[in-house]
């Protein structure tokens, strides 16, 4: 419970922010930790859940009205020659005489000022059922921000790496492409000088045009990479800079569980809510006691008069058969509490087996980072050795080809599994519960966030 309000406080602070139009600052370079904080601030889906959560709080503000008196102020004034009404007006002015004709007592006015209180002494407990359901509602709108925020943490986090990932690919077809068009500069010489076959020279050109192709590719595709991650945090810009001086990843949680995760949070208050709300329908076949008082002046111009009263008393109200609406208002609750309850089980389930995935996609990630690393390594080794023997003459150009690619896509492995490690450890943090990184930025983002 102190966990949610925590963050309700945060988030409503947030959102005041928002509507005063305190527009979060663009970063110049943009980090893994700096687009999840910016995204917070300045994502749609966090404005909006920031407004709900505000609707959730008026309405709980709504549900303290039954606990407060109503105090009316009210004032009238009139002219009538209406026996009845004229008599009335004469008596509450104090000016009868036994003169007077009941029958046509004549043209009155009458100036009234009155004040009232009401207070609702009892409903069978239904107010206290409105205001617990409505702080339940406060925590579910809490708890389904969160969510919300846990995910768009997530999305900004993966399409910030998409990002990476797609500059270093863009990097290594680059690469690739200059490889390539260098030793086709020293197969034209060696052919020129009659030492290489066409065919070979060929084979490199053809090379050429595919290594050109797959760069083009990488260029297109890191354009749309930025595109989407602009559109995830809310912005209209043209371009994205990364910083390449400092990569941020999330921490590995150690132990990660379920009891962080917002959708349990929320599925636990939306419970407490339909409970209160049950309490409300039963409540409704109890009766209801109402205080009241009041005061009235009344001023009169015809005859000159004036005088006061007050009236004080109790009522009490009970349905003795209400066309079986309570009843159906109970059973309703009921089946709805009893449907609560099994989508707790079902979701606990769920979120289980999602956490237990997400324990499995990181293991699975490092391992294949790692074999990609060594891939690397041996890549990079053997395509300078062929290089180096078909500079010499050693070996034929296709084998340099095949070489130079097994390097381009030892590369290109490599940067999609780091960039799948770096996701799942995400991913994890999600399935945990647990935001991407500590919400000061002057944390170090190796720490574990405990919050």
């Amino acid at each position: 419970m102190k966990q949610v309000l925590l963050w309700s406080l945060l988030l409503v602070v947030l959102a005041c922010g928002q509507v005063l139009g305190a527009d979060p600052q663009v970063p110049e370079v943009w980090t893994a930790r700096n687009a999840v904080r910016f995204a917070r601030l300045n994502s749609p889906d966090s404005l909006i859940a920031s407004q709900r959560m505000l609707e959730a709080r008026a309405m709980l503000t709504k549900a303290d009205v039954g606990f407060y008196p109503q105090l009316i102020l009210s004032s009238s004034y009139n002219q009538t020659n209406n026996p009845m009404y004229s008599f009335g007006n004469i008596l509450n002015q104090g000016q009868f005489d036994s003169g007077l004709n009941f029958n046509n007592p004549g043209r009155s006015d009458n100036l009234t000022l009155k004040t009232e209180v009401q207070y609702r002494l009892y409903n069978g407990g239904q107010t206290r059922a409105h205001k617990d359901a409505a702080t339940a509602g406060v925590d579910m709108s809490a708890a389904a921000q969160r969510e919300i925020l846990l995910q768009l943490e997530f999305d900004t986090f993966r399409s910030f790496q998409r990002i990476v990932e797609a500059q270093t690919v863009n990097q290594a077809r680059l690469a690739a492409l200059t490889a390539i068009r260098l030793s086709l500069a020293v197969a034209r010489a060696r052919y020129d000088a009659g030492d290489l076959l066409k065919v070979d020279l060929l084979n490199l050109e053809v090379q050429e045009s595919r290594a050109l192709e797959n760069q083009i590719q990488a260029a297109h595709t890191l354009e749309l990479a930025k595109k989407v991650f602009l559109t995830l945090v809310g912005l209209k810009a043209d371009d994205v800079k990364i910083s390449s001086a400092s990569q941020e990843i999330p921490a590995i949680p150690d132990h990660p569980d379920l009891s962080r995760r917002p959708e349990l949070q929320r599925l636990q208050a939306a419970v407490r809510a339909s409970q209160a709300r049950l309490r409300a329908a039963r409540g409704s076949r109890l009766p209801t006691v109402d205080g009241f008082a009041s005061y009235q002046y009344d001023k009169g111009y015809v005859f000159n008069g004036n005088g006061d009263s007050w009236m004080a008393g109790v009522k009490v109200n009970f349905k003795l058969f209400d066309g079986h609406n309570s009843a159906a208002d109970i059973a309703l609750d009921e089946a709805r509490l009893g449907s609560l309850r099994a989508e707790q089980k079902k979701l606990q389930l769920a979120l289980d087996l999602e956490l237990r995935r997400a324990e499995l996609a990181v293991s699975q990630a490092r391992q294949r980072q790692q074999v990609t690393a060594k891939m690397v390594d041996q890549a990079t080794e053997s395509e300078q050795l062929s290089r180096a023997q078909f500079r010499e003459g050693v070996i034929l150009a296709s084998d340099l080809i095949e070489s130079e690619t097994r390097l381009t896509d030892a590369l290109v492995h490599n940067a999609v599994a780091t960039t799948a490690l770096q996701i799942a450890v995400a991913d994890l943090r999600r399935a945990a519960g647990l935001t991407q990184f500590s919400v000061t930025s002057n944390v170090n983002p190796a720490v574990e966030n405990k919050r």
